[in-house]
């Protein structure tokens, strides 16, 4: 993108704490949003071009501009909905995967087959712009697609062209390309990118935890 946006990341686990770091390197200004208020909430961490401010979710909803999911899927619409004032009008730049988890942690079953996260999130917050991507690839991938061998595919889902178009601009200051972005059309179209990942347990059983994104070949 080529003006800083306020960017919220919802979730401070492994995703989006990479996501909050790499977008504040870009030169964004970016809330790290807690479940809990954090005791540092006042202390800013310091990014490459500009610091990462702490807040709970609901203040990090408030004060930015485009909100990114990083949430766990199987919590994030309960957990969303209930912020549908702070959402209204925004872009919401969700990640996550709703599933539920075998014995060993990864998952096993889709929390809402026949539909998606995307499409439930997008029906509760009727004034929020939804737009899923990068939830087809293991997180180390998110912030670094360039380190794969094979260049990997970031897939769109979401009714608001604009959004998207959003969206890519920020999938490009986290080093995407735009051919490796595939705009595959409205929200319903988010229920095949997250059926997806029903591919991840089996992989990683078989080649450990090595990074990889499920991509188009052409």
């Amino acid at each position: 993108m080529t003006s800083t946006t306020t960017i919220g990341v919802l979730g401070s686990g492994r995703v989006g704490s990479g996501l909050a770091r790499a977008l504040a390197a870009a030169g964004h200004e970016v809330t790290l949003g807690h479940r809990q208020p954090p005791e540092r909430a006042s202390a800013p961490e310091s990014g490459a071009a500009r610091t990462i401010r702490f807040a709970d979710q609901r203040a990090t909803a408030a004060t930015t501009d485009i909100v990114v999911n990083a949430t766990p899927g199987d919590s994030a619409l309960t957990r969303l909905s209930a912020l549908r004032n702070e959402l209204a009008g925004k872009i919401l730049v969700d990640v996550s995967n709703a599933t539920r988890h075998s014995p060993d942690g990864l998952p096993a079953d889709l929390c809402y087959p026949g539909s998606s996260l995307a499409e439930q999130l997008q029906e509760a917050l009727p004034a929020t712009r939804v737009v899923k991507t990068l939830n087809t690839m293991l997180f180390p991938v998110m912030t670094a697609p360039s380190s794969l061998s094979t260049p990997p595919t970031a897939y769109l889902s979401g009714n608001d062209a604009p959004a998207k178009a959003v969206t890519a601009g920020l999938l490009a200051d986290l080093g995407w390309h735009p051919e490796w972005i595939e705009d595959l059309g409205d929200i319903t179209t988010a229920r095949a990118t997250e059926a997806l990942v029903l591919l991840v347990p089996h992989v990683l059983r078989r080649s450990g935890f090595q990074p990889f994104a499920v991509s188009l070949a052409r």
